[in-house]
């Protein structure tokens, strides 16, 4: 009786650890580079705790709601925040997340499911090697109108990307305010969290009307510590020097995406 109580408790402990360090993983590059947390929540789940992955990616969007919103809210108050184009851009992902998705599943499956692992590391590589210094002030240069239509058309690529291959829209927003849009890098953060907190909010009501309950222990353990540590990357991050952060985001990136590649030839 002694044994099945030790063990029972070790098991315990073990669930804790492995949500600690999913949840930080999350929390650090939601906070510092607007990621999605399933991109880190899901394969640990799955790898350590042998967790159903749709209902693993349920418990990830579920945390990425507060991490993002929490986020969001000290970008904002630190002005790096674009709100109304946020807005457009976010109406656009969801609209052709589900096209992107509709259309994924009238093709046979493919290859693509790294896609977002491979740009992370690349994302990463690239602030490390060329680093955003784009200036609000340069920001504030484009007119309100191209800045609008720019939000809708890169809403309707993003969405369309990450409903066909099922992953990314944190990356791939990153990607696209920052290379595409031009934004300054905190902004970009900003804003993608910022956007991400509804998306993540909406795919993880879907996921639990569809899959039932979830783990309801790991589900708090990893909303807890991806908040905690989402909390902290933010704070620092805003404190930062442009090109510190731009070497802080791009560390992060290249470690998660090198993670998380490892953690899926695990599972394979």
């Amino acid at each position: 009786m002694r044994e099945k109580e030790v063990f029972c408790e070790m098991g315990i402990i073990f669930e804790i650890i492995v949500c600690f360090f999913a949840g930080m993983g999350a929390g650090l590059g939601t906070g510092f580079a607007g990621m999605s947390a399933a991109a880190v929540i899901t394969p640990v789940l799955v790898t350590f705790l042998g967790m159903e992955p749709y209902s693993a990616v349920g418990i990830a969007l579920a945390s990425d709601v507060l991490a993002s919103a929490c986020s969001a809210w000290e970008y904002g108050k630190n002005k790096n925040l674009d709100i109304r184009n946020g807005i457009v851009m976010m109406v656009s992902v969801l609209a052709f997340t589900m096209v992107g998705s509709w259309v994924s599943s009238l093709l046979p499956s493919s290859t693509m499911g790294s896609f977002s692992v491979f740009m992370t590391m690349i994302l990463g590589i690239k602030f490390i090697l060329k680093p955003v210094m784009t200036t609000k002030e340069a920001m504030a240069g484009v007119s309100s109108q191209k800045r609008i239509v720019q939000s809708i058309l890169c809403g309707i690529m993003i969405g369309f990307i990450c409903g066909f291959i099922g992953a990314g829209g944190g990356m791939m927003m990153l990607m696209i305010l920052t290379m595409v849009l031009g934004y300054e890098l905190k902004t970009a953060v900003g804003t993608s969290v910022f956007i991400m907190t509804f998306t993540a909010l909406t795919g993880a009501v879907s996921h639990f009307a569809i899959d039932g309950a979830p783990d309801w222990s790991v589900l708090g353990l990893c909303v807890l510590f991806t908040l905690l540590w989402a909390r902290i990357a933010a704070r620092f991050a805003n404190k930062s020097a442009p090109k510190t952060l731009n070497r802080v985001t791009g560390l992060i990136l290249v470690v998660l995406g090198a993670v998380v590649l490892g953690f899926n030839l695990i599972t394979r």
